[in-house]
């Protein structure tokens, strides 16, 4: 227990006055570990832990976003877990509005708020204010609605690719955030990489960081078992549940790797052990852009290089 105190490099004293000590921040890609990291921690000194998973606020979906145990919930709270509905649009605006509430009462109990997860502009966000980007509400809807098919989504990216060739480089991949560099360029006439790197001035707390780091060949390894362990522990069944409730037509919840392809497999579309290999090469590719992130975006993070293979608490996320 005393090696994860070591291993932070924190000493004894910071639990001396819960009301002065720094919000502590567990950071890192998809299956590094961080939330087992958390647990034992969590277990030393008296924290509890607010989630900064983009995936895991929302109510059900459980196994496919390697969800807290109900044993560890028991251990120590956790906040911003089950708080929405797949129905409803979450955004990063309202992640720090519930962030900052839930560390604001955790401080008031003179404890100490410990912040984890993988969802790095959150975090950002959390500890450096919201990006001052500008935005037109009307604008984009109309973006969305024009971009929100497959075929609009391979328009978008033809359109980007050529508008907003740095943005295309970074966001691709992922339609939501294209139609927003593209609401940017158009009200700023500016590529929304470029004024990203200008966001953010000074800490917005006292903040202790880790950056949990693997090597890439072990965090795939530990990818795929945690992918095999989450289909045989009722992902397919859960990811039938919630796409006859709609999560696939969601707003932001769909978004959530390896539910689109399990419904795919449903389907009759794809094999078992196509939909396997196909969440495991997204999730690693989701982790190597995740890595990328916290390597540019957060210098206040200490990289932690050495985390045992396995702790107590490991379910791999």
């Amino acid at each position: 227990m005393s090696g994860v105190m070591e291993l932070l490099g924190l000493s004894g004293d910071i639990v001396g006055d819960p009301e002065k000590a720094p919000v502590l921040v567990i950071m890192g890609a998809t299956a590094t570990g961080k939330s087992a990291l958390a647990m034992e921690l969590a277990e030393i000194i008296p924290a509890e832990i607010v989630s900064a998973d983009s995936m895991q606020i929302y109510r059900e979906m459980d196994i496919g976003v390697s969800k807290p145990t109900h044993e560890d919930r028991c251990k120590v709270p956790h906040h911003l877990l089950d708080v929405c509905e797949i129905s409803e649009h979450l955004d990063v605006y309202r992640y720090v509005g519930l962030a900052d509430a839930a560390i604001c009462e955790i401080r008031k109990r003179c404890r100490i708020p410990l912040v984890v997860g993988g969802s790095g502009m959150y975090i950002r966000a959390l500890l450096r204010g919201l990006d001052p980007l500008p935005s037109d509400h009307s604008l984009r809807m109309t973006l969305e609605q024009k971009y929100s098919s497959g075929t609009g989504f391979a328009k978008l990216r033809d359109l980007m690719s050529v508008k907003d060739p740095e943005a295309f480089a970074k966001l691709g991949h992922d339609r939501r955030k294209l139609a927003r560099a593209l609401e940017v360029n158009i009200l700023t006439g500016k590529s929304i990489v470029s004024l990203q790197n200008t966001w953010g001035g000074g800490m917005r707390y006292n903040v202790r960081a880790w950056t949990i780091c693997r090597d890439r060949a072990e965090l795939k390894e530990r990818i795929g078992k945690r992918t095999d362990a989450m289909l045989s522990s009722g992902w397919i069944d859960e990811t039938e549940k919630l796409v006859s409730a709609g999560l696939l037509q969601s707003p932001t919840a769909r978004q959530a790797i390896g539910y689109a392809t399990i419904s795919e497999f449903l389907d009759g579309k794809i094999t078992h052990t196509q939909m396997r290999d196909r969440i495991v090469t997204m999730t690693c590719q989701y982790a190597k852009r995740q890595a990328t992130w916290f390597r540019h975006q957060h210098p206040e993070a200490m990289p932690i290089t050495n985390i045992p293979p396995l702790l107590p608490h490991d379910n791999f996320s």
